[in-house]
């Protein structure tokens, strides 16, 4: 008897009990569910929501992937001074293995721990709640470890994915009734319930904050970091898109999100409208700013000068930007759902991440925050573009019935 056949054999066994959930999730998560509709008037497509999760995370993947590797060329660039001379792009000892396995080393548990809470908390709440395991948490799951620092505690991890999912989808009702994105309810708990691990100079490189005070202390400090104390920046504009910088896992390569990016456009998955416009929103931003410094209306003594100063559109490429604006703001669940909400939804997004990345200097990263503020204003968003869309066909109606 094959798997698939056990697995069935199991659901017939526990078709009514508490139990049925947990193995029918576990046999629609490994095959197609072998249940289809046979009358009434239904929607016919090869898409489903296990379907549209493992799109997304085909997209992801690459940025994991490269964020192990880049986790390790950070800790050797910091501990080996006769590595950093040989680090050439084409050199033998950037591509030396140790840089991917210090990065798997520390990546991969991040990754278990995520899906293994995330997953068994969804499971409880089926078994007691009685409805079908959703497979929302799939990409969830996969996003959390890309957005936290390399270091963080794995037990500050499962606290906050507990936080996240009971909090931020199941009280909701589970997968699509969360008003906010769950894992930047994850991220944003860790924020504020542990902030010396999710901000400073200190947690973005492996080690660091275990060699800090002593001879050989690692800096970590990521460019938004530097430019928020005013300092200069060490890295090329090559480096910043390529991703060979100090940050979270997965949000550093901005070439690899935008490769992402096309993927879910053109999967029609994720929204292009979205993307733009929050694209739009964080130009706009930066170039306020960058007037305000040509204008003279603020010198080089002001602590916001640093990010102020900032070329308008190098704020895509540092940061979690470009991360955000692709696979955060793009939720389908949480984001505006009509094409012009959409537009206004992701301008705003943009447009609030660089104000808030500017003059919060203590925490130089706005799009966590600006995420999570328009997840509550989307609704409200898309309420007045249906509004203003009923009243126009109830003019046109007027006229044409006078």
């Amino acid at each position: 008897m094959g798997l698939k056949q056990k697995l069935h054999t199991l659901k017939q066994k526990y078709k009514g009990t508490k139990m049925a959930p947990a193995f029918n999730a576990l046999h629609t998560f490994l095959y197609l569910p072998n249940e289809t509709t046979h009358s009434g008037s239904h929607v016919r497509a090869a898409d489903d929501l296990k379907r549209t999760m493992n799109t997304v995370i085909m997209a992801l993947i690459p940025c994991l992937i490269f964020g192990m590797f880049n986790a390790g060329y950070q800790t050797n660039l910091q501990t080996d001074p006769e590595i950093t001379k040989a680090l050439g792009f084409f050199s033998g000892e950037f591509w030396n293995w140790s840089n991917f396995v210090i990065g798997l080393w520390k990546v991969l548990p991040l990754v278990i721990v995520s899906y293994g809470v995330g997953l068994a908390v969804e499971f409880l709440f089926a078994v007691i709640k009685g409805h079908e395991v959703e497979e929302g948490y799939l990409v969830t799951g996969m996003l959390v470890p890309l957005i936290v620092p390399i270091d963080i505690p794995l037990w500050m991890l499962v606290v906050a994915v507990v936080f996240g999912v009971v909090i931020g989808k199941e009280v909701f009702g589970g997968t699509g009734m969360n008003i906010l994105n769950p894992a930047l309810t994850i991220r944003a708990f860790l924020f504020f319930a542990y902030p010396t691990w999710m901000s400073g100079d200190k947690v973005w490189v492996h080690g660091a904050v275990e060699t800090a005070g002593k001879p050989d202390a690692i800096s970590g400090e990521t460019i938004l970091g530097s430019l928020a104390q005013n300092n200069e920046v060490g890295y090329s504009v090559m480096d910043m898109f390529l991703g060979f910088i100090p940050g979270s896992v997965g949000e550093t390569s901005t070439l690899l999100i935008l490769i992402g990016a096309l993927f879910l456009i053109y999967t029609k998955i994720g929204s292009w409208r979205i993307m733009l416009s929050t694209v739009l929103g964080a130009l706009a931003m930066g170039l306020i700013f960058n007037g305000v410094v040509s204008a003279g209306w603020i010198d080089n003594s002001s602590k916001f000068f640093g990010l102020m100063n900032t070329e308008f559109w190098h704020h895509l490429i540092i940061g979690g930007f470009a991360f955000g604006a692709v696979y955060m703001a793009t939720d389908p669940v949480t984001a505006s759902q009509t094409n012009k909400g959409k537009w206004i939804y992701g301008f705003l997004i943009g447009f609030i991440s660089i104000l808030i990345r500017v003059f919060n200097p203590a925490y130089p990263e706005g799009v966590m925050l600006a995420i999570l503020l328009m997840n509550v204003f989307a609704p409200t968003i898309d309420h007045y573009i249906i509004q203003g869309n009923v009243k126009k066909r109830m003019k046109r109606l007027k006229v044409k019935t006078a």
